[in-house]
């Protein structure tokens, strides 16, 4: 039976929650949890690699009948070199202060998993329009997590969203943990919860396995003895 292509919505939309890099493939993870000490790194961050994923699939796509096969990661990875080249001296010109907060996170989105694997798995083995929008739903997808992270940890543990005071520690003193390392995994560990149930869907039913049909009928006392339902 011949697998059923997916539609340009699907295409798009899959990366937001049900193949979401970073909370359902768990990709990605240094950044994530390196940068989402506050919601505007974690906006920046995944504007950049969004920009980065949309330009580097759209090439690579382009090119991926011109790419020898033996060298196809040494140029995935020169063409994604050269997409954040440009966002990054986008950045220093036009956001410093985004700049000097993502450090040195914003030039190693050279080597960000998310972006390699988009371009391996799905860019080289379609179309230019395809690759165009699994860019944009995987970068969307990838800021929805930072942007969630960054909040929780800024609001609960700075008192602060987006720069704006929202608790200046006169009732509730802020919990400064989860600005710290153990706070990020925390969170993380949270969201990959949440988003693992809404992927799964609510009210579903695990699938159930008779006992003649178990993978280790073949070794069970009652299968043997003809028991088994």
């Amino acid at each position: 039976m011949a697998k059923k292509e997916k539609s340009y919505g699907e295409i798009l939309t899959a990366g937001f929650i049900k193949e979401n890099p970073v909370l359902r493939l768990v990709l990605g993870t240094c950044p994530t949890l390196a940068v989402t000490t506050q919601a505007f790194n974690g906006l920046g961050m995944g504007a950049a690699a969004t920009l980065v994923l949309i330009g580097s699939n759209a090439v690579i796509s382009l090119l991926r009948n011109v790419i020898p096969d033996k060298v196809r990661i040494p140029a995935f990875i020169t063409i994604i070199a050269g997409f954040v080249t440009i966002i990054q001296m986008l950045v220093k010109a036009f956001v410093p202060a985004l700049d000097s907060a993502l450090g040195i996170y914003l030039p190693l989105i050279v080597v960000n998993c998310i972006i390699l694997g988009r371009a391996e798995s799905f860019a080289s083995k379609n179309k230019v329009l395809p690759s165009i929008l699994d860019g944009l739903g995987m970068g969307i997808g990838f800021t929805i997590a930072l942007v969630l992270m960054g909040s929780i940890r800024e609001i609960i543990g700075n008192g602060s969203w987006f720069g704006m005071v929202l608790n200046d520690g006169s009732m509730i003193q802020p919990m400064l943990i989860l600005i710290l390392p153990p706070g990020g995994f925390f969170v993380f560990g949270m969201l990959i919860a949440l988003f693992n149930r809404l992927a799964e869907g609510k009210g579903k039913e695990p699938a159930t396995l008779s006992c003649c049909n178990c993978p280790q009928a073949a070794s069970c006392m009652k299968a043997s003895e003809g028991g088994c339902e």
